[in-house]
């Protein structure tokens, strides 16, 4: 068969599933081309210009262990950097950071241009080319046909995409970009399920018109947050971003326009994402709310363009402007960009098997909102797993992959192929059984060593991690060791600082188990000629190993629970919607699924190991009652 050019890997789409999953693949020492439809949006953040956040920011962490390049693009990109629940526990804490979106883009190509192995192409793929049941190419629009051992394909919303705003409505992968009709026929034909999901944007605004003294400030963190192990200092200049609300009478417009939004009119099928909801749905969903809270994010240094995030919308452009008018600031504001809602076909991730590859073709793996996810994170994710993937199969390795109890990203994986997705999938920490090990700060502990086994780690890197890794175990001993008793001085001033008696003896890592006990406070009771050999964040993560010894416990026994009362048979006439503890959500799936046995609850589709616990503890209780009687 006649190839105008032969690869061993092909990855179609350069958005953060397929840069992710080019530079791994070419990193691991094939030659690999990254198709694109137009290869200067290469990296383009198609929404929000911003990365990370709860759950997200763990796995940008972990991309960045395992050798992923997001988090070191996002370090010298980002313009405000903040590290988001503070105040609670390390293991729901998670950096975000707002990017220069012009900067981001330009940075991420630099990175994929420097990369050996890795070409670019800029084509429309019509088809796959199959053998056998193997993929060997892909063919163009524009003629030319590529040979390859893997394909991979990572979309977005390109496939089949259509933009909604208003009445109007016209086929677009993105606003101002074709979509990829002809391979989302392609892949009908090969026999893959295919789907229809919608996700939305918000407008984009023109920042001199803005009252910016109407909003609240929010600064970045003074002391930014990497998502790197291999970043030290963020040092490029830093904005501020505003807080603004809507109205009540802004939701009265609203309403009384609904029949105007493609949401409720009927227009739109696909099923948008349960947490990024438009504003129309906010004002319906959410009708005893006066208010929803906005966040206005400049996109970069040298534009006025900003990012309204919290209005996603899809109603008629003059619309849009007049609504916005009604918000205090907002008197004079002018719209670059409308908002717009845009539906695209997915394909049922139940057909992937860990490694992403497809059952159905050999060879040809999926990345990212063809799964049916949302968000930059959980796309980048599933691209380096991918991509590694496609690479191994070329070399004849045996798969790549993660366990749920490893990481996030293995939480997302096993989601996607054991349950397939009903709604734009995204994560969060509460869909992990370990997410009190799987903490931000200790990924690269978790899965460096990973990374290096797979071969994308550079040597600095895993040096680096080595010598990192060899501090914090000699900390965690010496909290172990360093022991104060009842006569001692730091006994008494510690006791006197907490205002508690702490026993006849304690050592610092029981004391780091105690409410009130920061890191400044165990800090100055190391031993002095030591105390300043360590890191700020490598005496973090060794507390926090200590702070949840007995949670992670406790945790081990709940799953052995959970795990052996399959059997165990849910009443006639349980009402789920009376279960305290759960949220909507999980109420809502449980009575639209009805299960009979708790075997059934642990199979149903996006229940959080917390909901299971819930649920389990319900159901025993009654149990007992009912033997009591």
């Amino acid at each position: 068969m006649f190839f105008d050019e032969v690869f061993d890997v092909i990855v179609i789409g350069a958005g953060h599933a397929g840069c992710e999953a080019a530079s791994a693949s070419a990193r691991l020492g094939v030659e690999t081309a990254l198709v694109t439809i137009n290869l200067d949006l290469i990296g383009q953040m198609s929404c929000n210009p911003a990365v990370g956040g709860i759950a997200k920011g763990h796995i940008v962490r972990e991309i960045d262990a395992l050798g992923g390049v997001i988090g070191k693009v996002i370090d010298r990109t980002g313009i405000q950097f903040r590290l988001l629940n503070r105040s609670r526990g390390p293991a729901v804490q998670s950096p975000r950071a707002q990017a220069d979106r012009a900067l981001y883009r330009t940075e991420m190509r630099r990175v994929l241009e420097s990369t050996p192995n890795l070409l670019l192409r800029q084509g429309v793929v019509v088809r796959l080319i199959v053998e056998n049941g193997s993929v060997v190419g892909v063919a163009l629009e524009d003629d030319r046909r590529f040979g390859a051992k893997s394909v991979l394909i990572a979309t977005g919303t390109f496939l089949n995409g259509k933009i909604h705003t208003g009445e109007k409505n016209y086929s677009a992968g993105r606003a101002g970009e074709p979509a990829s009709i002809e391979l989302a026929e392609d892949l009908k034909l090969h026999g893959f399920p295919v789907g229809r999901l919608k996700t939305g944007t918000p407008p984009r605004l023109d920042g001199r018109t803005i009252d910016w003294g109407a909003f609240e400030r929010q600064p970045p963190d003074e002391k930014p947050v990497a998502f790197s192990f291999s970043t030290d200092v963020i040092d490029q200049t830093q904005i501020d971003c505003y807080i603004g609300y809507t109205s009540s009478a802004l939701h009265d417009e609203i309403r009384a326009n609904l029949s105007k939004s493609p949401l409720y009119s009927g227009k739109i099928k696909g099923i948008g994402p349960r947490y990024c909801p438009s504003i129309e749905d906010k004002v319906v969903k959410f009708a005893e709310k006066d208010r929803h809270q906005l966040f206005l994010e400049p996109e970069g240094h040298n534009t006025n363009e900003v990012y309204l995030n919290g209005f996603s919308t899809s109603l008629p452009a003059e619309l849009q402007q007049n609504l916005l008018r009604m918000i205090d600031g907002f008197e004079n504001v002018k719209i670059i960009r409308p908002g717009y809602a845009i539906e695209y076909d997915f394909v049922d991730p139940r057909e992937l098997k860990p490694s992403l590859e497809t059952t159905r073709l050999k060879g040809l793996f999926l990345a990212g909102q063809i799964n049916g996810t949302t968000g930059y994170e959980e796309a980048a994710c599933q691209g380096l797993v991918a991509g590694i993937n496609a690479a191994f199969n070329v070399a004849g390795r045996e798969p790549f992959r993660l366990r749920r109890d490893e990481a996030y990203i293995g939480v997302l994986i096993d989601d996607l192929i054991q349950h397939g997705v009903d709604e734009p999938y995204r994560i969060f920490t509460s869909r992990a059984e370990a997410r009190l090990t799987l903490r931000h700060d200790n990924a690269d502990e978790r899965l460096s060593p990973k990374g290096q086994e797979a071969g994308l780690l550079t040597d600095s890197y895993w040096k680096r991690f080595c010598e990192k890794r060899d501090r914090v175990a000699r900390l965690r001993n010496l909290l172990d060791e360093t022991r104060f008793k009842r006569s001692d001085i730091e006994y008494s001033a510690v006791s006197q600082v907490l205002g508690k008696d702490l026993g006849d003896a304690f050592t610092l890592s029981q004391l780091a188990q105690r409410q009130g006990v920061s890191p400044e406070l165990i800090k100055g009771l190391l031993p002095v000629p030591v105390r300043e050999s360590f890191s700020a964040t490598e005496l973090e993560t060794a507390l926090a190993d200590s702070l949840y010894s007995g949670y992670i416990r406790n945790l081990k026994a709940a799953t052995e629970r959970v795990n052996h009362n399959d059997s165990l048979k849910i009443p006639d006439g349980f009402r789920f919607n009376s279960v305290s503890g759960l949220s909507n959500e999980m109420k809502e799936r449980l009575e639209r699924a009805r299960p009979q046995t708790f075997g059934q609850v642990k199979r149903i589709s996006g229940l959080t190991p917390a909901a299971l616990s819930t649920v389990l503890v319900h159901l025993t209780a009654q149990k007992a009652e009912k033997i009591g009687k």
